[in-house]
């Protein structure tokens, strides 16, 4: 048995089959349709999200979890006298991170809990929790798995499309003028989360294909020409901008190793249907 427990929340995404077969627990947001509420990947999955929003005609809400919620998690681990390696959604983007470090000074040493910003969204940083997670079935001591998280977190680059900024501009990450400018002249903003976790635009260009060729050229300066590990998530039902943009880049790169999940309910609540991310690894790393 693991002398480490990996915990997140339902923002990476992880699918459950996965979590349950390394033991990675899972703390999860809400998703709120008006007066609807449901438990993200609980009780609502990420295809449920899409066709209800696609009812709704609003912008659902998200909350975070309470501390109490991850404290009660902790202390079940730490009695088990095991300790705790929890990863979250960037700081900048929630206050989920936060919850988790307030349920980590609540325990009052009583046993072992490291809580990282994972600076990242989605399957993303859910990815370094999975790798994490196999380190800790495979024997890996506890400051082990926080290093080698650091690692992961330095090394991945992240280039997200979103269908419309119509999301990003109602959730405060972009100015009304700018989404409706560049909804009129089809500019594709190609966006990035920075090392503190914010998002910010990389490039803007005006069509598909030219955003598919300038997140090539993006790889290639970070990567050069080696092989890589490539993930792409994109929204349940809206899958061709995704497969697209996966043939070009396995024509153009030695992708050694490749993953493709979904884009869950609180990333989409924000960032809206046919959002498209894709995250970078040297091949190498493990």
């Amino acid at each position: 048995m693991s002398e480490v427990v990996l915990v997140t929340d339902s923002t990476a995404d992880i699918p459950q089959e996965t979590r349950e077969r390394l033991g990675i627990e899972m703390v999860p947001l809400q998703v709120l349709f008006g007066e609807e509420s449901y438990l993200d990947h609980v009780t609502l999955s990420p295809a449920q999200f899409y066709e209800r929003l696609k009812a709704f005609g609003g912008m659902p809400k998200t909350s975070q979890p309470s501390p109490a919620e991850f404290l009660s998690v902790y202390e079940r681990i730490v009695a088990e006298g095991k300790s705790v390696v929890s990863v979250h959604l960037s700081s900048a983007f929630s206050g989920t991170y936060q919850s988790a470090v307030l349920a980590e000074s609540m325990l009052e040493g009583k046993g072992r809990v490291t809580v990282i910003d994972s600076r990242s969204a989605s399957y993303g940083y859910g990815m370094m929790v999975v790798k994490a997670a196999e380190m800790a079935r495979q024997g890996a001591k506890h400051d082990e798995i926080v290093a080698e998280i650091g690692r992961l977190r330095k090394e991945m680059r992240l280039y997200f499309l979103v269908d419309t900024l119509e999301y990003l501009q109602r959730g405060g990450r972009i100015g009304k003028a700018a989404a409706l400018f560049g909804t009129l002249l089809n500019i594709k903003p190609i966006l990035t989360i920075g090392d503190d976790g914010v998002i910010y635009p990389v490039d803007k260009v005006r069509g598909q294909k030219r955003a598919f060729a300038r997140i090539a050229e993006l790889i290639e300066t970070d990567f050069g020409t080696g092989p890589i590990e490539l993930l792409i998530v994109d929204t349940p039902g809206d899958t061709e901008v995704a497969d697209e943009l996966t043939e070009m880049l396995k024509s153009r790169f030695d992708v050694r190793r490749f993953h493709r999940s979904e884009v869950g309910s609180v990333i989409g609540a924000h960032a809206g249907p046919g959002t498209v991310g894709l995250f970078v690894l040297p091949a190498g790393t493990a």
